[in-house]
């Protein structure tokens, strides 16, 4: 277990992470001790999975370790009517490294989400005890499980692998006002969540891992990595073969129906997404790209929060495109796409990400 960027900012990232793992851990019950007791009792079909300490693996010839590396958390709450929506997303990565090289292999985006209606406003504790409940499950799989299905389904690569990664993100100062003081707080905090978003989905839909997007959690192509243990390490990110590129240009709400009850609302999303290989510059996809999701807004609610809403169009967007990827047939891809010989351009794109596995 461990947390992704550089050690300083750890607590301000990662506050109810962080407490519920110094609170596990006080309970003889850390979260690598759950890991451990979890793959334990797996089966794994794509390669042998030996437990035990990292220090055990100095000087061998070849060793690669996975950790589950937590990337960000985001916690939110607003309220509807004398209601209060409670948001919690927790988000984390399958990380391959080598150990005797510290370079990235193979990454896995991992994700839970909760959302909860309260009488009144969420006191921390309340919070911390969901944010464990959806770290460590209850009745459906917490992050904890998803990390175990996501390691159980992941390959390593036998040959010299294609890389792919989110290399590149920009977000027009219209898009930038509709997002959260959290997102807006730290510097590239926002364009780290919007290219965890699309690898995500990407991983989760196709099979393809993506590495973690640098700029992210890296200086230089170096990505600090610290284990619950205190041990540090910066794993070098290797040059991408093939890397997507989002400009996110703006956010709209259209209202499309009004009743006694409430107003519903569609939110939606604009955004230039690329796929390009850097060495040629060659472009496989360069499209424009909308999507909306309808939010429902009581009459009673005093304080509408639009990210919400932003965001699930944004999911909505990177999810529906990534099935297609994945083979399946939208019909939204021609209503929300346009570009240049659009069909040629997702079909390329298809071999890309086969070509990544």
């Amino acid at each position: 277990f461990s947390y992704a960027g550089d050690y300083q900012s750890i607590k301000s990232r990662f506050p109810y992470t962080q407490r519920l793992s110094e609170s596990l851990a006080a309970q003889s019950s850390s979260p690598d001790k759950l890991i451990n007791q979890m793959v334990s009792g797996m089966k794994f079909e794509n390669f042998t999975l030996q437990q035990g300490e990292l220090a055990t693996l100095k000087g061998r010839d070849q060793a690669i370790a996975v950790s589950m590396v937590m990337t960000s958390e985001t916690v939110s709450y607003e309220q509807i009517g004398r209601a209060y929506k409670l948001f919690i997303n927790l988000r984390a990565q399958v990380l391959f490294f080598d150990f005797k090289t510290m370079s990235v292999l193979r990454a896995y985006p991992v994700t839970a989400a909760y959302i909860d209606l309260l009488a009144e406003p969420p006191s921390p504790s309340l919070i911390d005890e969901r944010v464990r409940t959806l770290f460590l499950g209850g009745p459906k799989p917490g992050l904890l499980q998803r990390f175990g299905s996501q390691l159980a389904a992941a390959t390593l690569p036998e040959n010299v692998p294609r890389f792919l990664q989110v290399n590149k993100v920009t977000i027009s100062p219209e898009a930038r006002a509709e997002l959260p003081e959290a997102l807006k707080a730290t510097p590239g905090t926002a364009e780290t969540w919007l290219a965890d978003q699309l690898s995500e989905m990407i991983a989760s839909r196709t099979g393809v891992p993506i590495l973690p997007y640098a700029k992210g959690y890296a200086i230089g192509n170096v990505m600090a990595m610290r284990f619950a243990d205190g041990t540090v390490f910066n794993l070098k990110i290797p040059e991408a073969d093939y890397a997507f590129s989002i400009d996110l240009t703006g956010f709209k709400r259209i209202k499309s129906g009004e009743s006694v009850a409430g107003a519903s609302y569609v939110y939606g999303s604009y955004m230039e997404l690329k796929l390009v290989e850097p060495l040629s510059n060659r472009a496989y996809l360069d499209a424009k790209f909308k999507n909306g999701e309808v939010k429902m807004v009581p009459a009673a609610q005093v304080d509408t929060d639009d990210f919400p809403a932003y965001s699930d169009s944004i999911r909505g967007l990177f999810g529906k495109l990534s099935n297609v990827l994945a083979g399946k047939d939208d019909p939204w891809l021609k209503t929300a796409a346009t570009g240049a010989n659009l069909d040629a351009q997702i079909s390329a794109t298809k071999t890309v990400l086969q070509s990544c596995k």
